[in-house]
């Protein structure tokens, strides 16, 4: 049996026509019977940086028998120059994730894919305690079994008022080593086993690095802070489409 965490949690590459641009993760989010992709907005769109892709690509498990194989999908984000993902804003300004509707068809029937859902959000913000342990599931510098096309998870601990948008903004800290690549990671929390066959919370989406403007790159090592972002802007992103 493979944990079903490792299945949620898959590799996204960016390019711009043909040419690859960048590799970071992404989970599945499953609402009402749609699936979504997750990642961080600045994988589909990061233009200080003049990083702008025409389509992602995803690979993923096709045969539930055989982990070994694995396909990948290409998925647009524009339709005749119009952005296909959604992505959204609070008080705080630009939320850094974005979630893009995935053609259940095309990700075939047998696919054995497992994904969070609404229910999977935290509900009660307060029982989350500064240094909880959590696990940021991705592929840091693109590494994972090559052999079963599988992420690894890094473990971390919550590092700042959980509930609090810290300094203001829609994000928690997170205390862990992390790598480029992970970008679009999810951030989860082991629930009790209750029989669920994915007993996991899903608190954040992990995006970047923390560091300040001040810190000596010579005489002070990093932080080794991370950015993750409440993941319940997924409930706003992944809301029917006004007719």
């Amino acid at each position: 049996m493979i944990e079903p965490l490792l299945l949620t949690t898959v590799q996204v590459s960016t390019f711009d026509g043909e040419r690859s641009l960048s590799g970071a993760s992404g989970f599945f989010f499953e609402r009402d019977g749609r699936v979504f992709l997750a990642t961080s907005r600045h994988v589909v769109i990061d233009a200080p940086s003049g990083h702008v892709p025409s389509h992602l690509r995803i690979e993923y498990h096709n045969n539930p028998q055989n982990l070994a194989q694995s396909t990948v999908l290409s998925v647009p984000l524009y339709n005749d120059g119009a952005p296909l993902w959604r992505q959204g804003t609070d008080g705080g300004g630009e939320v850094d994730v974005a979630a893009i509707e995935l053609d259940r068809q095309a990700l075939g029937a047998d696919a054995p894919l497992c994904a969070f859902t609404p229910d999977h959000l935290q509900d009660s913000l307060a029982d989350i305690e500064v240094g909880t342990s959590v696990l940021v599931v991705g592929f840091p510098l693109g590494f994972h079994d090559t052999l079963h096309h599988l992420p690894v998870a890094r473990r971390a601990g919550i590092a700042s008022a959980f509930g609090l948008r810290f300094q203001g903004q829609g994000y928690f800290l997170t205390d862990g080593r992390t790598h480029r690549g992970i970008s679009g990671a999810p951030v989860v929390m082991r629930r009790p086993d209750d029989g669920s066959p994915l007993p996991w919370a899903l608190l954040g989406v992990h995006s970047a690095r923390m560091d300040i403007g001040s810190r000596d790159l010579q005489l002070d090592e990093s932080l080794g802070l991370n950015c993750a972002w409440y993941a319940d802007i997924l409930l706003t992103l992944t809301e029917p489409a006004a007719p």
